[in-house]
């Protein structure tokens, strides 16, 4: 063998022999670090249409259900609740406890309303409906009362003073004393009795126009204060 031959097939032989891999390569997870990123596809701009299209569907679908079922936010218009709610406040009202939900076609008034939950308790603050209130497209209105009769219960109020089945009640909560007595008055089966705090300059229960406000009228149970206006 000629002296070229030679060092070629020593050559050939230093190809032949296994490289050494990195020290990490070797014993890492091929998952980890040393996969190789696919390459992009770029999608037609249809179809990305029609995915981001499906997904604020999604979204709008999801948000209805949770302000249908769950909750929503309502904003205090007014000063009939005052001290305890002031005008510009929102609201978050639940419905988990008890509430009311409209079934149908929005802005339309067609469909029905179903109740949800459990029932209403005494002092709890609802956001509610009035009869015969409701919106240039049909809707019920929203008001913030506080339950003061359940179904059966005789509501007076004498001295400034409220009695329900005749105990009375000091209601600390109050900004002042009620000015005018009123009562009895049997709340209906299936109804209740609201009233706003600032009960001296609040339309609620006490007015022959409003009365006793029916169960699938209460939309749900004030827990608290998102934010001031």
């Amino acid at each position: 063998m000629s002296e070229i031959e030679q060092v070629k097939a020593e050559a050939e032989t230093e190809n032949k022999q296994p490289q050494k891999e990195p020290w990490l390569k070797k014993y890492a997870p091929s998952w980890w670090v040393f996969q190789q990123k696919p390459e992009k596809v770029k999608k037609p701009w249809q179809q990305e249409l029609i995915e981001w299209g499906g997904t604020l569907v999604v979204a709008l679908i999801v948000a209805v259900l949770v302000r249908t079922f769950i909750f929503e936010p309502v904003r205090v218009d007014g000063d009939s609740m005052y001290p305890t709610l002031h005008h510009g406040e929102f609201m978050y009202v639940s419905k988990l406890d008890y509430g009311s939900s409209f079934i149908g076609i929005p802005f339309t008034g067609i469909g029905t309303y179903i109740t949800l939950g459990g029932e209403p308790e005494r002092f709890d603050v609802v956001v509610c409906n009035y009869p015969n209130r409701v919106n240039d497209h049909g809707g019920r209105l929203n008001f913030v009362k506080r339950v003061v009769g359940l179904p059966g219960d005789t509501v007076t109020i004498r001295d400034g003073y409220l009695l329900v089945n005749g105990v009375k009640y000091p209601e600390k909560f109050l900004h002042e004393r009620m000015e005018r007595n009123f009562g009895p008055y049997t709340v209906p089966e299936g109804h209740y009795f609201l009233m706003g705090d600032n009960r001296n300059n609040s339309n609620d229960s006490r007015n022959n126009a409003v009365g006793a406000v029916p169960r699938d009228m209460i939309v749900g149970k004030v827990e608290g204060v998102i934010w001031h206006d």
